[in-house]
């Protein structure tokens, strides 16, 4: 049995059903809003689809795909997840299980500006690695923020086939695009409706509660070098560490089009004792 489930539908290119400020901010690493996007999501799924038929298997939750930095996802999948298992709890179910989809190619092009055949070209030489052993007899719960085109779920049930897993599977989503006429370069509308430029991202990375992820460290990568260094220098050691550590886990420091940036840090680490010096020095 495979059904998706989608908290919200998008059928507008202005009106979604969430905040977009909220949504960007999310998809660069603010904690708070992954929080109530994944408590969102489980009271969703909770009330539209166990409230009217339990799932008395042990479940088991799978956040989207990654190498060796999470996606937005996994801090929305956190809080997914603490929800879920209090209302499995209360009803005397499994709380549930985690496990992890490898993925083994990364790539600089922004996905969400793309079509869909670009998409799927794009990630389609991808492939995705799982503990089939572990997934015996359970119900695959399947996280990402949002569907656009369907690449990313094809690619799953690829796996899926290639592995002939014989789970019961629910893909869920946080929003998914329902109208086709709109080009699926809403994605980027979304993604970048609060972070316009590097500088937007200091009061989330500055925040209370902040998760790194994938975009953000591309993002940063990859901006232009003289802005880069500027907002470098404002950061402090441990954000700045923890960019550098996450980039070579990647393998980032691989791709040509990272290299300026990604060097200005190791030179400066290097340099001051995992401190920046002062940039033009």
């Amino acid at each position: 049995m495979k059904a998706t489930y989608s908290l919200h539908h998008i059928n507008s290119a202005t009106h979604f059903g969430f905040d977009a400020d909220d949504y960007s901010r999310f998809k660069f690493g603010d904690a708070e809003v992954s929080r109530y996007f994944g408590t969102d999501l489980a009271d969703g799924f909770i009330n539209e689809v166990l409230a009217k038929q339990p799932i008395e298997k042990q479940i088991v939750v799978i956040s989207s795909p990654y190498s060796f930095i999470p996606t937005a996802t996994f801090a929305m999948k956190n809080h997914f997840v603490c929800r879920l298992n209090r209302w499995q709890a209360h009803h005397g179910y499994p709380v549930v299980q985690e496990t992890k989809v490898h993925r083994t190619i990364t790539y600089k092009e922004d996905y969400g500006e793309l079509d869909a055949e670009q998409r799927i070209n794009l990630i389609g030489n991808d492939s995705f690695h799982i503990d089939k052993d572990f997934l015996i007899g359970k119900t695959l719960l399947f996280l990402d923020d949002i569907k656009i085109t369907g690449s990313h779920e094809r690619m799953i049930m690829k796996m899926v086939d290639e592995y002939g897993l014989q789970n019961d599977i629910y893909m869920l989503y946080f929003a998914e695009l329902v109208n086709k006429n709109i080009h699926p370069n809403i994605e980027n509308y979304l993604n970048y409706h609060h972070v316009k430029n590097i500088f937007h991202l200091n009061d989330i990375i500055n925040g209370a509660d902040f998760c790194i992820n994938t975009r953000i460290v591309k993002y940063i990568l990859n901006y232009d070098h003289e802005s880069f260094c500027i907002f470098i220098h404002d950061q402090e050691s441990n954000f700045i560490n923890l960019l550098y550590d996450m980039a070579l886990g990647n393998g980032y420091h691989t791709i040509e089009a990272y290299a300026p940036n990604l060097n200005f840090i190791k030179q400066n680490l290097l340099i001051n004792n995992n401190k920046l010096i002062q940039h033009g020095n």
